[in-house]
């Protein structure tokens, strides 16, 4: 493979200034490009373990939603490579591994094909043990140069075997430091989009959401082509700072505070991919005119950053302590301010959301107003803060009363990817083409 354009990393502080007298927030916009890697045939892409995990209960014979899984993933074998692993696993209230794990050969292919076109609809959800056999078929053979990852499809409630949803997050994280990420697609208006989505979360993968049958193919087919498209494993943002500052993900990356450094775990990350990030840095009281700072470097498996041309370098920042009066005369960056509000109007959605379904209108409505208020307070006649402070304050009227379940998942599904950076689709953002 031959890189065609090199990583970067850059990093901007909405505010220099921090107080003297107080407690001060100042938001980091990090912005990190992987390199983008075109093949050729002298190096082909790292290889890939995948299970396929699909829901076969009894609701999945609905608008022939379990066919057209079948067929989405008949269709990605077909794009793996004879170096490539693979398993099939199917559940209801029995789990059966349709094709075990097997070097993705013509013949090996061919078979699961063919012992997949057997498979009904039938029984209840023990969503667990379908995923964790999954999980378990990529552990057995797991590929230390590739990418081990289990894709887990449902359309209905965990509701035989583990059904606990922190009990299944903390197996999703258990699974990923032992190199098995977790992917999750969810069909239909039935299943429990907060749980799939921590597990993809906690599981290091990605979750989906289908509100149609043609949108199950879609997905699964996005998903296969990220994975094959991986440049850089176990992806970690690293911030150094004194022990007295604390520093938090905005993202719902995994973060370990470990003394002075601080450790964003991001993922995998595909060919040109572009993350944005954005860090909550809270400074503690100081005197005036001293000047505090932050590193923020990026390190990975496999040092595809390290060994980039040149090599990506951390990214140093600092802000200097001052009184109140010049505090409140700095300027903003714009650009900044801007996607914090993106981010913090996609939680107050997300928010509404699972309230409206509680039955707390008044709560739901609260928590859209309320964030749109805070908006306002720094928009200072910036028309695209003004806009985001502005829909949120249309949507309030939505939540006064019961949604449809479609259009709660559906404003969950789109608040998620603007929490985490991904396009309306649920795939990464790309560097635009030049």
């Amino acid at each position: 493979m031959t890189d065609t354009t090199q990583p970067k990393l850059t990093c901007r502080t909405d505010r220099t200034l921090i107080r003297a007298g107080g407690r001060s927030e100042r938001f980091v916009l990090v912005e990190l490009e992987a390199p983008t890697v075109a093949r050729d045939a002298s190096r082909r892409r790292p290889p890939v373990n995948l299970a396929f995990v699909l829901d076969r209960s009894g609701s999945m014979q609905g608008r022939g939603k379990l066919d057209l899984a079948k067929q989405a993933v008949d269709e990605a074998l077909a794009r793996l490579d004879p170096e490539d692993r693979f398993s099939v696993v199917v559940y209801d209230d029995r789990v059966d591994v349709v094709a075990a794990s097997h070097h993705a050969s013509d013949k090996a292919r061919r078979k699961a094909s063919e012992a997949l076109v057997s498979i009904e609809a039938r029984g209840s959800t023990d969503l667990a043990g379908g995923w964790l056999t999954g999980c378990d078929q990529v552990a057995r053979h797991l590929v230390e140069s590739g990418v081990n990852r289990c894709l887990l499809l449902t359309d209905g409630l965990a509701n035989v075997g583990i059904v606990d949803p922190a009990e299944l997050e903390r197996h999703a994280g258990e699974l990923r430091a032992r190199g098995v990420a977790t992917t999750t697609f969810g069909v239909g208006e039935d299943f429990n989009e907060s749980l799939l989505q921590s597990m993809a979360d906690a599981g290091g993968g990605h979750f989906y959401f289908a509100a149609s049958v043609v949108e199950i193919r879609d997905h699964i087919t996005s998903e296969v082509g990220e994975t094959l498209d991986v440049v850089a494993r176990d992806v970690t943002l690293e911030v150094t700072a004194p022990e007295t500052v604390r520093v938090d993900s905005m993202a719902p990356f995994r973060t370990e505070a470990r003394g002075s450094r601080t450790l964003i775990r991001i993922g995998d990350l595909v060919s040109g991919q572009v993350v944005r990030i954005v860090l909550r840095v809270t400074f503690p009281f100081g005197e005036v005119g001293r000047e505090i700072g932050a590193l923020v470097g990026v390190t990975d498996r496999d040092e595809v950053f390290r060994q980039a041309e040149p090599a990506l370098a951390p990214v140093a920042l600092a802000w200097r302590y001052a009184d109140h009066p010049s505090n409140d005369a700095q300027p903003r960056d714009r650009d900044v301010d801007r996607v914090v509000a993106q981010i913090f109007a996609a939680r107050a959605r997300q928010e509404a959301v699972q309230l409206n379904r509680q039955g707390d209108y008044a709560a739901a409505q609260k928590a859209l107003a309320g964030v749109s208020r805070r908006i306002r307070t720094y928009a200072s006649g910036d028309p695209q803060l003004q806009e985001i402070a502005a829909s949120l304050r249309m949507e309030v009227p939505a939540y006064a009363a019961a949604m449809p379940e479609m259009a709660r998942k559906s404003r969950h599904w789109a608040a998620s990817n603007v929490a985490r950076m991904r396009t309306a689709d649920g795939q990464s953002v790309k560097r635009p083409k030049a």
